[in-house]
């Protein structure tokens, strides 16, 4: 199996980097979220990926707080700055990038929320909203003509909130003009 990437040595050199630049402890799940911000990687590959970097000591297991989390050790930054040339630059840009805002919204603790609601006949309201601790810091309604294309939305959203609210956010303050030509 191989997803865009590549082969498994080239989704360990992939996940090495993003952890070397990340440069903290996380657990599996956020490991797996960032790596899966793009479709580079497959979880099967990643999978297998991850458990050849622990049995070779280029990821160790840590426990903090009573939770497993994993770091890069010496010998993983060493690989990850030999190799990362093997993969196009383009693409670790890309990726880093991807799993940097993800992590930031992680981290603020931005929850995102999106409702799909009957409004008049055959017409429904899509509900899209963030909260930060408890704050509603966006809310966005729209009204469109058929349930699939709400639930259509709804899936979209949930698949990326993080690019919703960076999208929105910059349509408002006027920093994508290029939308406008």
């Amino acid at each position: 199996m191989s997803g865009l990437i590549g082969n498994v040595r080239n989704v360990k050199i992939f996940v090495l980097y993003l952890m070397e630049n990340i440069n903290y402890p996380m657990d599996f799940v956020t490991i797996n979220d960032i790596v899966m911000q793009t479709d580079y990687v497959m979880y099967l590959d990643l999978a297998e990926a991850f458990a050849e970097l622990t049995d070779g000591e280029l990821i160790e297991k840590i426990t903090e707080e009573g939770e497993d989390r994993y770091r890069i050790t010496d010998k993983g930054r060493h690989v990850a700055r030999e190799l990362k040339s093997d993969i196009l630059p383009g693409i670790l840009d890309r990726a880093l990038e991807a799993a940097l805002r993800y992590l930031n919204f992680k981290e603020r603790g931005i929850v995102p929320r999106c409702t799909v609601e009957r409004v008049e006949g055959d017409r429904f309201a899509v509900t899209c909203s963030f909260t930060e601790q408890k704050v509603c810091i966006f809310s966005q309604t729209l009204i469109v003509d058929t349930e699939t294309r709400a639930l259509q939305m709804q899936s979209n959203f949930y698949e990326r909130p993080e690019a919703v609210y960076r999208g929105v956010h910059a349509l408002l303050s006027g920093n994508v003009n290029y939308l406008f030509d």
